[in-house]
Formats: C-alpha cells, structure tokens, sequence
C-alpha cells in the first residue's frame, strides 16, 4: 500500500470520528425530574429546557440538569436561648426548586442552592425564635418553634425556592439544664398527684355528706308523714304481718283484747282423766 492511500485511510477515519464526535455533542438528554440549562460560550440561556431529547450547537453549547424533585438535606442550627443558654437543633429541611427559578438558581446559586441559600436562611430563622423562648420552652413547644421558624424561612428565602417543611429531629441541650428541667418535671407531677389526691379525698367527704344529709331528710320526712296520718303505720304492720297472731298484743290488752294463738284440734280427740278413770 503506498503512502498516499495510507494517508487516505487516515483521513477518512479521522473525518468519522470528527462527525460522530461532532453529532452526541449535538444532541443532549434531560432525564425526568430534571431542567436543562443552556450555556453557549459562557452565556446562560433565559429559558430552560424540558425533560426529553434535543439538539444544540456542537462544542460551544452545554446543557447542565438541575433537579426539581423534592430534595432533603440535613443541618444543625446552634442557637441561644431567651435565658442564654446555647440550644443545638438537628434539622432536616425538605426543599425544591420551581421550574420559573431553573435559570435563576444555577446563575446564581451554581445549581445547588442548599448552602448558600437555604442552610444560612433556615438558621437565622431558628435563632430568631430561639431567642424570645427561655430553654425549656423551645424543648416543649418544639412543634410551635418549628412551624414559626418555617414561615420566617419561607418569608425569607421568597418565591425563588419552595421550603416544603422543616423537621426538628433532635434539640439538644446542656446536661446541667436537662438535669433542671428533668427535676422541674418531676416536682410538677409530683404536685399534680397531690392535687388530685386532695381533690379526690374532697369529692369522697363532699359524696359521704350528701349521703347523711338525704338519709336525715328521709327521716325527717317519714316522721312527719307518721304524725300526720297514724293509719300508715298500721298499714305497714299489716302489710309486713307473717300471719302468726301474737301472744300479747301489748300492755293493757284485756279480755276481748287479749289474743291467743289456736292449736290443732281433732275432732276424736278425748278429755284427759285421773288416775281412777274420772273426767
């Protein structure tokens, strides 16, 4: 093979490689859940491009992704309490970028916002309402310190991003503090108990009160219905007689008034007779 054929050869190949070359760099591919951002020779495009296949200009064009699904990242806020006492919050921020900020966000932001938009905006949101909340409060409102904090972020950080939500994973404190507050907790339960204990012991006294009362006024009651009509008692007697007639009515009780009970009497029954057989 003579040179000017291998040289041919050579050229010819390189012209391939250079077409091939030359066509991927035409084209791009933004994948789902992504926006393209087009910079041509250092120039950013105003607008994005959407999800699928396209073309753009060979080797002076690049089409970067940026994300816009939901992104989580997490972070730790060092802040002081209303009562100068340093307060350590572990949070998650749940955040994404809206297809009209694509452009905006990776021109300003170089693409990933967290750092230097996000992290900064969320901890100063923290220490603003750390500090008009003593130590024990910011650990037992936790929901109400995070849902304030979420509406400062998101007043701070504007329409260029979309704070989802933040989570207070952990707020840690000194140990001396915890130890105070552990031991505030306990003497209010402990007085708590004893307040329901007194309670309790009053509501008895109160229930056992009651109860004489109403047993009293019932006495009261049937006593006076008694005097006024002395028939009732009779009727009683009656009513609880078991049918057995008394030996004794009562003192005083005489002849006719006297009462006696009847025995079981036959008719064959005999008179009883001395010893020598007379009546």
């Amino acid at each position: 093979m003579n040179p000017k054929s291998v040289a041919g050869l050579i050229i010819g190949a390189l012209f391939i490689f250079a077409l091939i070359l030359a066509g991927s760099s035409a084209t791009y591919v933004v994948e789902p859940g992504h926006r393209g951002v087009e910079v041509t020779l250092g120039r950013v495009s105003p607008g994005f491009k959407p999800e699928g296949f396209g073309f753009k200009l060979p080797f002076v064009t690049a089409v970067t992704p940026l994300l816009i699904r939901q992104q989580t990242d997490k972070m730790v806020a060092d802040c002081y309490s209303s009562d100068l006492q340093q307060v350590k919050i572990d949070v998650r921020v749940l955040y994404r970028v809206p297809e009209s900020s694509v452009v905006a966000i990776y021109r300003d932001f170089a693409g990933y916002p967290f750092d230097s938009l996000v992290k900064p905006r969320v901890a100063e949101a923290l220490n603003e309402i750390t500090a008009g909340r003593s130590a024990e409060l910011i650990v037992q409102k936790r929901e109400e310190v995070k849902s304030k904090a979420l509406e400062s972020a998101r007043r701070k950080i504007g329409d260029i991003l979309v704070i989802e939500d933040i989570v207070l994973e952990d707020i840690s404190l000194t140990r001396a503090l915890e130890n105070a507050i552990e031991a505030k907790m306990v003497q209010e339960q402990e007085a708590a108990r004893s307040r329901f204990a007194q309670q309790q012991a009053q509501t008895e006294a109160s229930t056992v009160v009651i109860k004489a009362k109403g047993e009293a006024e019932s006495i009261v009651l049937r006593g006076k219905a008694l005097r006024e009509n002395p028939s009732v008692l009779e009727l009683q007697i009656i009513e609880h007689w078991d049918g057995v007639t008394p030996l004794v009515v009562g003192p005083g009780a005489t002849g006719a008034n006297m009462m006696l009970p009847l025995g079981d009497f036959t008719t064959d029954a005999k008179p009883q007779t001395n010893e020598e057989g007379k009546p």
